[in-house]
């Protein structure tokens, strides 16, 4: 159990796929706008990097290491066309929204990586751990980034077509900024910068 929850939790904080090891930063700084696109991202990203890990770790023992990437690669893009298909069918606004970054998880750093560095090393129980653990890594760090840039770029916090709240003075005159990408590069520069001031950094 002490195993499964450092799989868990190492994704997290301590080897924050993001802001640690800077690797899904792609969808990150570009559908970050709203808080909608992260929550619609990261549940992208969980479904495909949790039935990833799953399928790699059962397949490990038989698949040769000369096909292993390619066999990798072809697990991968069936998920991702799964979650594209189903965006379109059921959420078309959230699939809209998101544009080509869904189909982009196929070579998502974070994805294949974890199925060659993990899922390819270890059981199916830890790989479950390890996948759940970078999918919230990855969902806090682009909820974050969402977060500031919708805040600040817009003066408040919708979700789901729902107002949570504004700040009174800033939704009149928002920082527009925030919304293009160099406010994106800014939001994501500071929260590199207080992971490292934090001395948060990768563990063994």
């Amino acid at each position: 159990m002490n195993q499964w929850m450092k799989a868990l939790t190492n994704g997290i904080v301590r080897a924050n796929p993001t802001f640690i090891l800077l690797l899904g930063l792609c969808p990150t700084l570009a559908v970050s706008t709203s808080v909608d696109n992260a929550f619609g991202m990261t549940a992208s990203v969980l479904f495909v990097l949790l039935a990833a890990n799953v399928i790699v770790s059962l397949l490990r023992k038989w698949i040769p290491d000369r096909v292993r990437i390619p066999t990798f690669i072809v697990i991968i893009a069936t998920l991702v066309t799964i979650v594209d298909l189903a965006l379109k069918a059921f959420v078309p606004p959230l699939s809209k929204s998101l544009g080509m970054y869904v189909p982009l998880i196929v070579v998502n750093c974070i994805i294949l990586g974890r199925a060659e560095a993990f899922a390819s090393k270890n059981s199916t129980w830890h790989s479950v751990a390890d996948a759940i653990g970078m999918s919230i890594g990855f969902g806090v760090a682009i909820l974050l980034v969402s977060f500031f840039r919708q805040l600040l770029g817009s003066g408040s916090i919708e979700a789901f077509n729902v107002r949570l709240f504004s700040i009174p003075g800033l939704a009149d005159n928002p920082a527009a900024i925030f919304l293009l990408p160099m406010g994106a590069f800014f939001v994501i520069g500071i929260l590199l910068a207080l992971f490292r001031w934090l001395g948060v950094s990768e563990c063994e």
